[in-house]
């Protein structure tokens, strides 16, 4: 892949903002200004490095010239010798890091993220597959520095979950965590089955980056809020109050439910968070509706009938369907050692991004 041409528009692209942001109208709308200096800052750096990767590319070609010139045992020839060497992998480390820059960023990638497990096919197993999932995402959470915050749940009687919602907070969560969206599908012998048969149970992953106010209006008068008591674990807290939250959005029909805190307001305020992030995941789907060929060439539709990966106990072993990969580590992953699995993910996107921007 010639980088000539994107690293020249990136320059020019570079200049352009660079004179926006000198014009002080620019600075009349604060979120246009900071749009600005947000991209004049990635288009800087992103720059520096193709420059960088241009000159190791030139200076690979004066050695490789004196190389082909000199005697090959003269001393000039063992310099030219030792600077290919350290020109080499650092013009393609050089080269990664533009590859990566001249994809468009999705805007949602630095954004928080709301994660909903749902319990599918498999009665009492799928609830417990779903419990498994949570703490899988919770643990990996706790790897990479994240915040976890509980929104809803509802427990089933063995242990497990029906459904269990939860926010992820900090940096580039949603970009890490994307391609989770689909159907999880485990092969393992229950513990109440007596003959030692293998069962086969799922569940559904929705990954949502959190919405913001300027992403979707929400008009009060869509809405139908009611408060109950809250049911579950809580004692005297959360169970003997009406706090409990449920927000019916009229135009859509969705029902979103918060029971996790003891005020009233803040279960308000965390569902219509989740109502928020799941009316602005429908919109995104349906204006991506409108690139659906090109998007079948990427990693994960996000279509949630998608069987995306296997989680099989007797073996030991996970696969995901999407990109054909296999590991036989499925105790590590469950236990929050997911990057195995979301870098080889991240890496062929990456690769079918690259492919759409050369198109």
């Amino acid at each position: 892949m010639d980088l000539r041409p994107h690293i020249d528009k990136l320059s020019r692209r570079l200049a352009e903002v660079e004179s926006a942001l000198s014009d002080p109208k620019v600075f009349q709308n604060p979120q246009r200004a900071q749009d600005l200096a947000r991209e004049y800052a990635r288009l800087k750096e992103l720059v520096a490095t193709g420059q960088a990767y241009l000159k190791a590319l030139a200076d690979l070609t004066e050695n490789r010239a004196l190389l082909a010139a000199e005697p090959t045992d003269s001393e000039l020839a063992q310099l030219a010798r030792e600077e290919i060497a350290r020109l080499g992998p650092a013009a393609e480390r050089l080269a990664q890091q533009v590859r990566v820059g001249i994809v468009p960023p999705d805007p949602s990638d630095s954004r928080n993220t709301i994660i909903e497990i749902r319990a599918g096919a498999g009665g009492a197993e799928s609830a417990l597959f779903a419990a498994d999932l949570y703490r899988m995402y919770t643990r990996y959470a706790e790897e990479q520095g994240w915040k976890v915050d509980n929104l809803d749940s509802s427990p089933s009687d063995l242990g497990g979950f029906k459904e269990v919602i939860f926010e992820i907070t900090g940096t580039e969560v949603y970009k890490r965590l994307k391609f989770e969206s689909g159907v999880h599908r485990v092969q393992r012998v229950p513990a109440t089955e007596a003959q030692g048969r293998i069962h086969t149970s799922t569940c559904t992953v929705a990954v949502l980056p959190e919405a913001e106010e300027v992403d979707i209006e929400i008009k009060p008068e869509d809405l139908d809020i009611t408060v109950c008591r809250a049911s579950g674990p809580g004692g005297q807290g959360v169970n003997t109050t009406d706090s409990a939250v449920q927000i019916v959005h009229r135009p859509t029909g969705l029902i979103v439910r918060c029971a996790d805190e003891r005020s009233q307001q803040k279960n308000k305020a965390k569902a219509l968070k989740v109502l928020r992030s799941r009316l602005l995941e429908a919109k995104t789907a349906e204006e991506n509706a409108r690139y659906a060929a090109q998007r079948k060439a990427q990693v994960g539709t996000g279509e949630r009938n998608e069987r995306i990966r296997t989680y099989n106990f007797p073996q030991n072993r996970v696969t995901d369907h999407r990109i054909e990969l296999t590991l036989y580590n499925l105790s590590a992953v469950l236990d929050g050692d997911a990057d195995p699995i979301i870098a080889p993910l991240m890496a062929h996107d990456l690769e079918a991004r690259l492919a759409a921007v050369q198109t």
